[in-house]
């Protein structure tokens, strides 16, 4: 029988009664009583839940990896409705089903939205939208540590620097994540503020970004971003959710560094430097450089922000950027770069092994002495195979309920991945207010499951289907 975390979910429910804590003060100070109440009912309901979260959570005993598997997805599931509490009980009249839709999205750091005029909503309710990304992309963090037993060692070494920690090194180890993600946010807020973006557009990019997120305070980033320097500093921040925020963690958090523990991030490095020169030596972009970098740092880093109207040609580059993703200990989706890279060069050696002996081909990553894991690749190879059934699961039923084909495998990527839709994919101007209830359910459901995937249904397979 699974038993629920309690008590881990319990720091996120209260998170969110801080947060509405916040809300309720800000509201009071631009005089937005209309929707004051909603903010009260959230922070009274999850102040409760809370406790008796915590409360529940002290009589629990040692749990399986399942049981943490089943505590993430339900997470996922019920933290999206106490947050969807300020979206119905606004006075924008919205049913149940696009308030949580709104949240899981936001929670997902997805970002598609229900809402098509961002001007006519109030300020505090485009700051909540923001938040419900943040702590959302605190979340996904968070289950990494929390699951931390799930991974090769490989992939262990990129974080615990070689220790092998118990339950309370765990939560040791994840409130030095907590203060690392808070101190990220707020730098990229100050930042913002230096390039003269004024501070409440840059608040809630500064939740949006760091949490590889979608949503937008205003109707275009057009509206926010009006210079060169402004775009390109942008750009640059958005490579915070690309990169694993462990590889700051390593650099402030771990006195003897060694060069093992960033091998992710050296390639990368490597990695961004080739497409950024791949794109601007074989695609003119008529002196437009700086537009063009915003869009390939956001479909890299899965926010998908764009200032770009034009180069629709470029769309299916921009998406297979989406699949590949970012780090794997970073905010942003994606199958993950260093999976992509393993698979590649793993199905390179068994070419080359065709014809050459075995001796003279590594089996090694580059730049490190950190050898294939066999085990492991079959597991990447399982994670490829699951990403295309979804895909063609969604398509399927997105077509079903009258989405052209193209917009319906456009979407469907987007919806895996957690890209909110920009210009650069062509679907700026889709409604997601007007599709058919059971479309938004399936919405919510891939939207989760492309948040969790990698971190459980390989396991759930192993579990059900390879119990030996």
């Amino acid at each position: 029988m699974f038993k629920l975390q309690f008590r881990y979910l319990s720091f996120f429910i209260g998170l969110i009664s801080i947060l509405s804590f916040f809300n309720i003060i800000y509201s009071y100070y631009l005089n937005l009583y209309l929707n004051l109440n909603t903010y009260y009912y959230t922070f009274i309901l999850s102040l409760i839940i809370s406790i008796l979260f915590f409360t529940l959570g002290k009589y629990q005993k040692k749990q399986t990896i399942f049981d943490k598997i089943l505590t993430i997805f339900f997470g996922y599931l019920s933290l999206p409705l106490i947050l969807s509490i300020p979206f119905y009980f606004s006075i924008y009249n919205l049913t149940f089903l696009n308030s949580y839709f709104e949240a899981i999205s936001g929670f997902t750091s997805t970002g598609f939205s229900i809402f098509e005029n961002i001007k006519l909503i109030d300020q505090s309710l485009i700051l909540w939208r923001s938040s419900t990304q943040w702590i959302g992309g605190l979340y996904f963090l968070f289950s990494i540590i929390f699951l931390i037993d799930i991974y090769d060692e490989n992939f262990k070494k990129t974080l615990t620097n070689f220790i092998s920690f118990d339950s309370s090194e765990v939560f040791k180890q994840a409130f030095k994540i907590f203060l690392l993600y808070s101190i990220l946010t707020l730098l990229i807020f100050v930042v913002l503020n230096l390039f003269s973006i004024r501070s409440f557009n840059s608040l809630n990019l500064a939740f949006t970004l760091i949490s590889s997120g979608g949503f937008l305070p205003v109707n275009d980033l057009s509206n926010i971003i009006k210079d060169n320097s402004q775009i390109i500093i942008l750009s640059l921040l958005m490579l915070t959710s690309f990169f694993s925020i462990f590889f700051s963690y390593n650099l402030f958090f771990i006195r003897k560094k060694n060069v093992n523990f960033f091998y992710e991030d050296l390639h990368l490095i490597v990695y961004l430097i080739i497409i950024v020169s791949l794109f601007f030596t074989f695609f003119s972009f008529n002196n437009n450089f700086s537009s063009h970098l915003l869009s390939i740092a956001s479909s890299m880093s899965n926010i998908g922000f764009s200032l770009d109207y034009e180069h629709h040609n470029l769309t299916f580059i921009f998406l297979i950027l989406v699949i590949i993703g970012g780090s794997f200990f970073s905010t942003s989706s994606g199958l993950r770069f260093i999976k992509v890279y393993s698979l590649f060069k793993y199905s390179l050696n068994q070419i080359l092994s065709f014809s050459k002996p075995k001796n003279i081909f590594m089996n090694k990553l580059i730049f490190t002495k950190i050898n294939f894991d066999f085990y492991e690749i079959n597991k990447y190879f399982l994670s490829i195979i699951i990403f295309i059934l979804s895909l063609i699961i969604l398509t399927s039923l997105l077509t079903i309920s009258d989405i052209n084909f193209e917009n319906a495998f456009k979407l469907s990527i987007l919806t895996l991945m957690n890209t909110v839709n920009s210009s650069i994919y062509g679907l700026n101007d889709f409604s997601f207010y007007n599709l058919p209830f059971l479309t938004k359910y399936c919405l919510i459901l891939f939207m989760i499951i492309g948040r969790i995937e990698l971190l459980t249904i390989l396991l759930i397979f192993k579990k059900f289907f390879f119990k030996n």
